[in-house]
This record gives C-alpha cells, sequence and structure tokens, in this order.
C-alpha cells in the first residue's frame, strides 16, 4: 500500500509539474509548434522548387509563412520568385517582410534597391537601401583553412556601392526637361559610387565601363576614355566598351582610332548570339560613316584610301559574318586588349581645348 501512495505521489507530482510547465510556457510552447509546422512546408516548398514547379512553391511558402512569418530567408525566396515573373509589388512586400525579421540582411536590402531601381524607377529608395547596407556590421568569422567571409562581405560592400552608382545614372537619365541641369551632379553621385566600389571589386569590367559611361555623358572625356580603356583589358572581347569607346573617339575626330574600335566592335558583334542583326547593321554604318570622315581629313595629314587605322583588322565577310584571317586569329586577344586613343586620353589637356566635342 505504501507503495502504491508512493506512486501515486510521484504521478500527481509530475503532472504538476507539467501543469506548471504548461501554464507559464504554454504560448512559447504553441509557438514552437507553428515553426515546426511552418519549417515543414517552407521544405516543401524548396523541393517544389528545385524541380522548377512554382505554382507548388508559391502555395508551400505562403503556407509556411502562415504558419511561421519570421522565416526571414523564405521571405527573401518568396520576393525572388515574384521579381522573376515580374510581379514588383508583391517582391517589394515579400523582401521588406525579410528585412522586417531580419534588418541586416544584406541580400534583401540589395535586391529590394535593385527592383526600386531598375524595375519601378524609385531611384531614391534605391539608393537609401544601398547606403543602408554600408552601415551594416556584420560579424567576420576567418579561420585558416575552414571558413571565412570576409570576401563576400567586402564584396557586397561594392555591389551595393556599384549599384547605387547606377541608380544615380538612371536617375539622371530619367530627369524631366525642366532638371536637366541636375544630370552633371547626379552622374557626378554616380561617379564617386563607381570609384567607392573600386576600392572592393577590384579590375571589374562592369564598374569601369559605367563609370566611364558617367563621366562620357558628363563630358569628361579623356578619363571616360582611359575607363574604357582599362574595362577592355579586363574583358578584351566584350563588345561594348570597344562601340562606346569608338564613339568616344568619333566626337573627338580622332577617326583612325575610331575605325579601330569600330573594327572590333563590328567583329565580336557578329559573333555575340545576344546583339541583333539590326544593332550590328548600325555599327558597320558608323564604321562605313566614320571611315568616310578619315579620307576627308586632314588630321593626321593627307591619308590616302589605302591607309589602314591604328589596330586595323583584316577580315572578309562571308555569308552574313566576318570571318578573320589566320593572322588576326593570332593575334586576336593582343590586338583587343590594345586601346586606340590611349596616348589621347593621357595627353594634357591644352591640345583638347579649342577641339570641342561633336557627335
Amino acid at each position: 500500500m505504501k507503495r502504491f501512495f508512493k506512486k501515486v505521489f510521484s504521478f500527481l507530482l509530475t503532472l504538476c509539474f507539467l501543469f506548471l510547465i504548461w501554464h507559464f510556457f504554454h504560448g512559447w510552447i504553441y509557438n514552437q509548434f507553428l515553426k515546426a509546422k511552418g519549417v515543414y512546408y517552407i521544405h516543401k516548398g524548396d523541393q517544389a522548387y528545385s524541380q522548377d514547379n512554382m505554382a507548388k512553391t508559391l502555395e508551400f511558402y505562403k503556407r509556411g509563412l502562415e504558419y511561421y512569418p519570421g522565416h526571414y530567408e523564405a521571405w527573401f525566396n518568396l520576393g525572388n520568385i515574384y521579381a522573376v515573373y515580374e510581379d514588383y509589388t508583391s517582391a517589394v512586400d515579400a523582401y521588406q517582410n525579410a528585412i522586417k525579421y531580419n534588418p541586416k540582411f544584406v541580400m534583401a536590402r540589395m535586391n529590394l534597391g535593385i527592383v526600386y531601381s531598375e524595375d519601378l524607377g524609385l531611384f531614391d529608395l534605391a539608393i537609401e537601401q544601398f547606403d543602408k547596407i554600408q552601415s551594416i556590421k556584420l560579424f567576420q568569422l576567418w579561420i585558416p583553412f575552414v571558413y571565412s567571409n570576409v570576401k563576400s562581405i567586402r564584396a557586397n560592400r561594392g555591389i551595393a556601392y556599384f549599384n547605387k552608382g547606377v541608380s544615380y545614372k538612371q536617375k539622371a537619365m530619367y530627369l524631366p526637361y525642366e532638371q536637366k541641369k541636375l544630370m552633371n551632379p547626379l552622374l557626378a553621385e554616380a561617379v564617386e559610387a563607381y570609384t567607392n566600389a573600386l576600392k572592393y571589386l577590384k579590375k571589374n569590367y562592369d564598374v569601369y565601363y559605367n563609370r566611364a559611361i558617367a563621366r562620357h555623358l558628363r563630358g569628361d572625356y579623356k578619363k571616360a576614355g582611359l575607363d574604357y580603356c582599362e574595362a577592355i583589358k579586363i574583358k578584351p572581347t566584350r563588345f561594348e566598351a570597344h562601340y562606346n569607346l569608338a564613339v568616344l573617339l568619333r566626337g573627338m575626330h580622332r577617326y583612325r582610332d575610331s575605325i579601330s574600335e569600330l573594327e572590333k566592335a563590328a567583329l565580336l558583334s557578329t559573333e555575340d548570339s545576344e546583339i541583333s542583326e539590326l544593332q550590328t547593321a548600325y555599327i558597320f554604318n558608323l564604321l562605313n560613316e566614320v571611315s568616310r570622315r578619315f579620307v576627308n581629313s586632314d588630321e593626321y595629314g593627307v591619308e590616302k584610301l589605302t591607309d589602314k587605322p591604328t589596330g586595323s583588322i583584316n577580315y572578309t565577310y562571308v555569308n552574313g559574318r566576318i570571318v578573320a584571317d589566320d593572322d588576326f586569329d593570332k593575334a586576336m586577344q593582343k590586338n583587343f586588349r590594345t586601346c586606340a586613343g590611349f596616348e589621347t586620353f593621357i595627353a594634357p589637356d591644352e591640345d583638347e581645348e579649342e577641339e570641342g566635342f561633336n557627335f
């Protein structure tokens, strides 16, 4: 009998203990149950995403977030999906929720800024997000030969500065006519942002190329030319930098050098499937027009029709495409890295003051 009462007492004591736990912690326990349920559905959403089933992905993510609204990574993934499908209002809402539950979520702020700038034209809101990224202090962990997040943190700061520069440049381009006087100051902000980006993103083609465009638009032609040249050194087979440099040189009446860069741009454009035939045709038309100006120019003395521009490429036109000669094939990389007009950009400014710039 004594043993029986002892067991009953132990059972009642355990029951009281569980009652007290439930009384004081039932809210926390219930929330943990909801979180577990939410994580389950979010995991199902991840699986559906890996199988490219977007309908199921959205369904599972939404259900999971109903149970566990604080899952900031799920909000981030949801924002990415909405952005891909061009539902930018929903994407903004999803990214904002990700930031709400994790204010230091750098990539959510980055993507939110990109959607603001590139898709919605809300440039000031975008710049605000990119600036906030710079103020976020993240813990840097470095374990030799095991793990390091130092490079990724620095890279994200550089990318944020780069996107800030893009936002300022786009804001300058979309100014209404009556506010065009603000264009140069905005482009100056873009140049500063790109310059800051280069502190973190060394030898980055996109940063140099976009800074060149901003300086080109501001009329800072020599610095723009040097940036185009730097971009060409980094990625010599990207046609955009060669083409923009050719336009810059054409405006500076440097027709010989402009032809050299246009030839490179023309060749590269025929090899790039993303460039339309119309764009390629325009490059060839511009090449013909600059060639006529070059023949009639006395800038370098009397020029003959057979005189080849510096860095000229020998090619033939076969079935609508340019085919390089064997000699060119051997020297292609060296030639494409050569920046026509480089001496012009590093020359003193006095010979440029009277020359002006004409498109």
